[in-house]
This record gives structure tokens, sequence and C-alpha cells, in this order.
């Protein structure tokens, strides 16, 4: 019989917090790549703004290692299991966007994060994997 927590594997936890990273550095290059287009360009001048510089070509080269990054985590732990750990990403682009960006935060936004990081913090108290009634992994 297994344990109801069973250690997780360390290419589980690399994995999730490789796509933490990777979520944040797309989510800061897509804010980059359009930073200097204007408020009222139409959308044909927005992605035309977008893909004339290099931050695009990034968000995508990181959406790409992001894709093989999941698929690896997933392979290995629940869905409902890996996917709240990415919310984590929260506060990472949260906290880049602040000092980078030079964005506000407000405190119902901190409290808001906070309150995301909490559910984080119950889900990492269950199971990686579902066992059925006789203790097998389940897919």
């Amino acid at each position: 019989m297994t344990s109801p927590n069973p250690r997780i594997p360390r290419a589980v936890i690399a994995g999730i917090a490789l796509a933490v990273v990777l979520d944040t550095v797309i989510q800061i290059t897509w804010k980059l790549a359009v930073a200097g287009i204007p408020d009222g360009a139409s959308l044909g001048a927005t992605v035309l703004g977008a893909l004339s510089g290099p931050y695009f070509y990034v968000a995508m080269l990181a959406f790409g290692l992001q894709l093989l990054n999941w698929m690896r985590v997933l392979a290995r732990a629940d869905l409902s299991y890996a996917q709240p750990f990415t919310a984590i990403s929260y506060l990472t682009v949260l906290t880049v966007s602040s000092h980078t960006l030079h964005e506000h935060l407000s405190p119902t936004r901190l409290c808001g994060v906070g309150m995301i990081l909490a559910g984080v913090f119950l889900v990492s108290r269950t199971s990686h994997r579902t066992s059925d009634a006789q203790g097998r992994t389940r897919v």
C-alpha cells in the first residue's frame, strides 16, 4: 500500500520550477514585445510591431520550451496537482513587472496574489499522483 503523500520526484519539482520560470519569461517578453506600440494601434499594426522586435521571438522560443517541459511534468504528475503550482508565476510576474516595467502594486493586487499562494500551499499538501483503492497509481 502506498502512503497518501508519496515523495514527489525531483523531475516533477524541477519541471514545475522551470514552468514558473518559463511562464515568467513569456509574460514579460510579451509585454516588452508590444511596449512601444501606441494604444490606438490597429490589430495589424500591433502584430507587425511585435514581429519587428526580438522579444516576440524570445516568447515563442519560451513557449516551445514550455510545451516540452510541461509534457514531461504531466507524464509524472496529475494535472490537478501540477497546474496550480504554475500560479506561482503570478508572484514572479508581479515582482519582475514591478521592478523592470515599473508597474504599480496595489494592496488589493498583493492580497489577491497572497490568496493564490495560499491555494498553492494547500494543493502542495496533497499527493502528486492519484491512486485507486488497491494503491495502484492511476493515469
